[in-house]
């Protein structure tokens, strides 16, 4: 594909996101394209959608939402807990992650968090920065917040879903390949994970940002999870409000004036 976008005299790939794991960044180097990126457009944007889950998976909003559209009150099976006083495990205190520590503080809970790098911002919250395995072990809420490296591929996988507390939620607004999704299924069945938001899934590629309301979903995976009644998707929507995509033109349109007037461009990443 970089090889054609080069014989077609395109010299910059603009990246209206932050994540940049589906180019070849090492080949475009060669090639003499340039890449930008969006590091940050709203903060607020995705951890505000990741209380959301947090919200409709703890109270059932979803399952209520139904109900009440076929005439049944009935409140059974709808208890949810009270987030004051809660431990939440938030990983990755990049912008996203402090904004998402700033809400959850808000609600009295204890703040845990995970980052090789401490953010000053998040010491300032009162944030207790624990090694992975305290995280997962003391937390009732954990959401994942950082980027996806080879390091941290599958990083919520069955000896990290063993740690944890029995019927955690944890959310998902990140990268999807963070949790393995076929031993997510597992901690389900075995009731390890309570419930389990997603904004985004690891084999999300053929799914997602496409109306398939009209096909069979070939994804067997996919297909167990979304027929659980405590999963709750998103079609990778966290991002998705006027300000954020204000931001995102405005940026992208700055990283390309900046590469066409030969300025240098705190964004490339080749």
């Amino acid at each position: 594909m970089l090889e054609e976008l080069k014989k077609h005299g395109v010299k910059y790939i603009a990246l209206r996101c932050a994540g940049f794991n589906n180019v070849d960044l090492d080949a475009a180097k060669e090639l003499g394209l340039k890449v930008v990126r969006v590091p940050a457009y709203d903060p607020e944007a995705v951890a505000e959608h990741a209380i959301g889950m947090m919200m409709t998976l703890n109270r059932r909003i979803h399952r209520a939402y139904q109900r009440t559209r076929d005439a049944n009150f009935s409140l059974e099976g709808l208890t949810g807990f009270t987030m004051y006083g809660k431990t939440a495990g938030v990983i990755g205190t990049g912008k996203i992650g402090v904004a998402m520590l700033r809400i959850l503080k808000g609600f009295g809970m204890r703040l845990l968090a995970f980052d090789p790098y401490p953010s000053a911002a998040a010491l300032e919250l009162g944030v207790e920065y624990v090694d992975l395995p305290t995280l997962f072990s003391e937390s009732d809420v954990i959401s994942l917040h950082c980027p996806l490296t080879p390091e941290n591929y599958h990083l919520l996988n069955e000896a990290a879903f063993d740690q944890m507390k029995n019927g955690v939620m944890i959310v998902n607004t990140s990268r999807g390949a963070l949790i393995d999704s076929q031993a997510a299924i597992e901690a389900l069945k075995n009731q390890k994970i309570g419930s389990l938001g997603m904004d985004v899934y690891e084999n999300e590629r053929d799914l997602f940002f496409e109306d398939k309301s009209n096909d069979v979903i070939q994804d067997d995976v996919f297909r167990r999870l979304s027929a659980c009644h405590n999963v709750l998707f998103t079609g990778h929507q966290a991002f998705l409000t006027a300000e954020a995509l204000t931001s995102i033109s405005q940026t992208t349109l700055q990283n390309l004036s900046n590469l066409e007037k030969g300025e240098t461009c705190p964004n490339e990443l080749v």
